[in-house]
């Protein structure tokens, strides 16, 4: 069966230490994109301080990144199909190594945004091809849902890590938050060389498609995060929500005319990319918007400082860190529906207390209540994840990856651009805060409510006695 999608040289490792590696390879990919999304928070404020800018600065410095991920991952996820996911991830682990240099050197603002849209880029080839290896080293749907288990650790150490390590950091040098990207992609690069090569599958690429995905998604949330300081009536704001309204209908006309499209056809008609992708959308705007939040409350209305920031988030990700490894097993047993659902509703009921609190309530309440919101990580990204991969044909899984990731990358965007444009006026902060975080939750409960279309079988009925 394995013949079918590579041919093994003489010498290569036995089929398990490749199937190891590939994973391997995998989790310190996801693990390094999900630690330059949660470390750069707490460092906003050293940023700030050191290289000026105002409120849509900062914006720039997280959206730059996110934008671009988001952007980029459905070209990314069938360039994963086209040249096989081991190429491509190789080529993404690359780039993303280069851009966080950039950043770790950046002399300015500008330089600084700008290497943060190339590492972008370089998540995005990465994040599709990760899953696609795991989806071509491990055929059995219960070994890859439990190695797509393994593969989400790489993310939940990240995000318990993430926030301390980037405050310890940002003690010495906001820079060496980039820096320390370096040696976990030269390791992630001589895993990958031990996998095995990756099938392909030859098609034109959707040029058109691609050109009016950037510009939807740019116009949007450039848009967005310019309304927050100049107003929705400012001629640049409505030029670019204009052009980002207008690309994306034409994204939509060309992706059901042209003969091959950046999101297949199949892979549209599917319940499950549907649901997932609402999921991915929901899961990033609650825990990519509340440290976001958090963040610039905890020290400028609280007057932490971004190590103690850091440990305050951090019984919210120990908690992903723990529950993730018994996930897949649980999954197997009750299915996934319902796991997904607990977990965006205990997100929504996190966000709502943490909105209603007193501004003078106690720092370790804000944290513990953080719990409720972290608990949403493990309880929904390993199913959905393993629920995605097998349901999708296995040459498009590349492709299929890229639009569950495109989706979670755009709800990221989005939320910290309407959540920044909510906090940009200092009058109105707390407000801000509130608004932002019920938002959030409200957006958790629909995704509770969409989970209830999911259908996924549970390990008895794939294995009837």
């Amino acid at each position: 069966m394995e013949a079918r999608y590579s041919v093994i040289p003489r010498g290569a490792p036995p089929r398990d230490a490749r199937r190891t590696a590939a994973l391997s390879a995998s989790v310190l990919g996801f693990f390094v994109i999900t630690l330059d999304a949660v470390v750069v928070n707490v460092a906003l404020p050293s940023m700030r301080a050191d290289l000026g800018g105002g409120m849509a600065g900062l914006q720039w410095i997280v959206d730059g990144y996110t934008l671009a991920f988001a952007a980029l991952l459905l070209s990314a996820g069938a360039l994963s199909d086209r040249l096989g996911a081991r190429r491509s991830f190789g080529v993404g682990v690359a780039l993303f190594v280069a851009a966080s240099l950039a950043c770790g050197l950046a002399p300015g603002l500008g330089a600084l945004v700008a290497a943060r849209f190339l590492q972008g880029a370089g998540a995005a080839v990465m994040m599709p091809s990760s899953m696609a290896l795991i989806g071509h080293a491990f055929p059995d749907p219960i070994r890859r849902a439990r190695a797509v288990a393994v593969w989400a650790m790489g993310g939940a150490i990240a995000s318990t890590s993430g926030p301390v390590i980037g405050g310890l950091l940002n003690l010495v040098s906001w820079r060496l938050i980039f820096l320390i990207n370096l040696p976990a992609g030269i390791v992630a690069l001589i895993l990958l060389a031990r996998a095995s090569p990756s099938p392909r599958r030859e098609a034109p690429f959707d040029w058109a498609g691609q050109t009016t995905a950037v510009l939807a998604m740019g116009g949007i949330t450039y848009g967005v995060i310019e309304a927050g300081t100049l107003g929705l009536a400012a001629p640049q704001v409505i030029a670019a929500l204009a052009v980002g309204v207008a690309a994306l209908v034409a994204f939509a006309f060309v992706q059901a005319r042209v003969r091959h499209p950046m999101v297949p056809r199949e892979l549209v008609r599917s319940r499950a990319v549907a649901v997932a992708s609402a999921a991915g959308f929901a899961f990033m705007v609650g825990n990519y918007g509340l440290p976001f939040v958090m963040s610039l409350y905890l020290q400028q209305h609280r007057g932490l400082t971004s190590f103690e920031t850091g440990t305050v988030f951090l019984p919210m990700m120990l908690i992903g860190f723990v529950l993730t490894p018994f996930v897949a097993r649980i999954a197997e047993r009750f299915g996934a529906k319902p796991l997904i659902a607990l977990g965006f509703l205990s997100m929504a009921a996190g966000l709502v207390a943490i909105a209603l609190l007193p501004s003078d309530a106690p720092v370790w309440v804000i944290s513990g209540l953080m719990v409720l919101v972290g608990l949403c990580g493990p309880l929904v990204v390993p199913p959905i994840s393993g629920v995605l991969l097998n349901s999708v044909p296995r040459h498009l899984s590349g492709t299929a990856s890229g639009v569950f990731h495109a989706s979670r990358q755009v709800g990221g965007a989005l939320a910290v651009a309407v959540f920044g444009a909510l906090l940009a006026d200092p009058a109105h902060f707390q407000a801000g805060v509130t608004s932002s975080l019920v938002g959030a939750a409200a957006v958790g409960l629909l995704a509770a409510a969409a989970s209830r279309f999911l259908t996924q079988t549970t390990q008895e009925e794939r294995n009837p006695t």
